[in-house]
């Protein structure tokens, strides 16, 4: 596998460098090192990686983002709670919030975005 269909794979998957390898039981240098290549899978990590590539993006497991996605463990973020009173405050900057928060999807409308 040459670096760039492993880059290739990785998109496919939509996973980043630390996830594949996680998904291989391996370091996340290793799969950078393949990237570079500096250095190339055996065969079993080639066959591991076709399988991962026939299950699609859900054979990738993901951890859960900074904060998660779960609403009531936001709510307990202080931080969550100073951005707010800043909104409250600040005309100007509810508005640049406003228009950088516009080409994001709407969780309450699809709760599968990210």
């Amino acid at each position: 596998m040459t670096p760039d269909e492993l880059k290739a794979l990785r998109k496919h998957l939509s996973c980043t460098a630390k996830e594949l390898a996680l998904a291989l039981d391996l370091e996340q240098a290793e799969v950078l090192a393949w990237e570079k290549g500096e250095r190339f899978p055996t065969k079993q990590y080639v066959s591991k990686m076709e399988a991962l590539r026939a299950k699609g993006p859900t054979a990738i497991v993901r951890k859960p983002r900074a904060g998660g996605s779960d609403p009531i463990k936001m709510l307990a973020d202080p931080m969550l709670w100073l951005l707010l009173r800043k909104l409250a405050a600040h005309k100007k900057l509810r508005e640049d919030v406003a228009a950088l928060a516009a080409p994001y999807a709407d969780p309450a409308a699809d709760p599968d975005a990210p």
